[in-house]
């Protein structure tokens, strides 16, 4: 049966092709190409063996696809296979035929009845399929998946996405690890999954009595040691200290962030501080201040970042932090040059003084 189209996820798609659970129709859609790209690759390792591949693999680009030799590919049976896989690359480019008003429309009456033996794959970049007889085909016959491949937002969306995907590798990671991950690598997803891999493959290293629990973790060490970013000296530990108002720690990391420019950008760390005092306005100024109505609020799903905020409420009253998103405005203006020539590092020092006397 059919995954719901508002339940389908990378991670629920990409556990169920390695299991080998595989729907008869795939139209990957949307404004990330990354997402298409390794499911269809995926689909490509797993289905089909390279020997396999030579009379059972047929890949069409959209700039020169024909839909009709589309579908009759995929109503060819596999030779010395259990399947064949036909996969339409750059779908969006496909040429409308005189006489026709969607060509996708001719897909319609396949997928009322789509060959069993063949994992049709079509990868539609930019934005959603608009041919509704094929997709109405599509879900009537429950005979295949419609994944919408979105843009992933920086915050809640990123954090979410990456405790998800370390999940599904059979891996926890806690909110420190998630946010170091976060501000350093941003919404760059290729780079941030590979990442991802890697730390849990060397997450495997861990105790035994970890791995005996299947309780492998992703923790700040971990990253610090294999990806280069400090477990100390970061954002995360950043607005900690301000939350605290620890001056004195900080300033000490800003000291870090400026002797290694290249990994501490302070754009990023203007845009994290924005991002958190905003929260924590949002929070002072909720009149239900519970845990869950906080969470609700800011829109996370972790208790540990709603005490965050509403720990940071005690700290700054509500004038101080309308104040603070001033400054930060005011720093993220000056650092493109507008009314100042300030190093950036400077300037992000200027704003840290002005937070922990607001």
């Amino acid at each position: 049966m059919a995954v719901k189209r508002d339940t389908v996820t990378f991670t629920t798609l990409n556990k169920e092709i390695k299991e080998g659970k595989y729907r008869s129709i795939y139209i990957l859609q949307g404004e990330e190409p990354y997402y298409m790209e390794r499911l269809q690759q995926l689909i490509i390792d797993t289905a089909l063996t390279e020997d396999q591949r030579d009379f059972n693999l047929s890949i069409y680009y959209g700039n020169t696809a024909n839909v009709r030799d589309v579908i009759s590919s995929c109503r060819q049976y596999p030779a010395f296979s259990e399947r064949k896989v036909v996969v339409v690359r750059e779908a969006q480019l496909i040429p409308k035929q005189p006489g026709h008003k969607d060509d996708f429309d001719l897909f319609a009456s396949y997928a009322e009845k789509p060959l069993p033996s063949t994992i049709l794959v079509i990868c539609h970049k930019g934005g959603a399929l608009k041919s509704k007889p094929f997709t109405d085909a599509l879900k009537a016959a429950k005979s295949g998946v419609v994944f919408d491949s979105n843009k992933v937002k920086e915050g809640r969306d990123l954090e979410g996405l990456i405790v998800n995907y370390a999940n599904s590798l059979g891996c926890n990671i806690d909110t420190k690890a998630t946010s170091m991950l976060a501000d350093h690598i941003g919404t760059d997803i290729a780079r941030l999954f590979s990442e991802l891999d890697k730390l849990s493959i060397l997450a495997e290293g861990q105790s035994v009595e970890q791995e005996a629990q299947g309780n492998k973790s992703i923790t700040p060490l971990l990253i610090e040691q294999n990806i280069g970013i400090s477990k100390d000296f970061n954002n995360f530990e950043l607005e900690d200290a301000l939350c605290k108002r620890n001056a004195e720690k900080a300033f000490r990391i800003v000291d870090y962030f400026e002797r290694n420019p290249k990994n501490n950008p302070s754009v990023v760390s203007v845009a994290v501080l924005f991002s958190f005092f905003s929260n924590v306005l949002l929070a002072a100024t909720a009149r239900d201040k519970s845990i869950d109505n906080i969470m609700a609020i800011i829109g996370t799903r972790s208790q540990w970042r709603a005490r965050k905020f509403l720990e940071a409420t005690r700290t700054y009253n509500i004038q101080s932090l309308v104040n603070i998103i001033g400054y930060l405005r005011e720093c993220d203006t000056r650092s493109k040059g507008i009314g100042s020539r300030q190093d950036q590092y400077a300037l992000l020092k200027e704003l840290i003084y002005k937070i922990l006397h607001s």
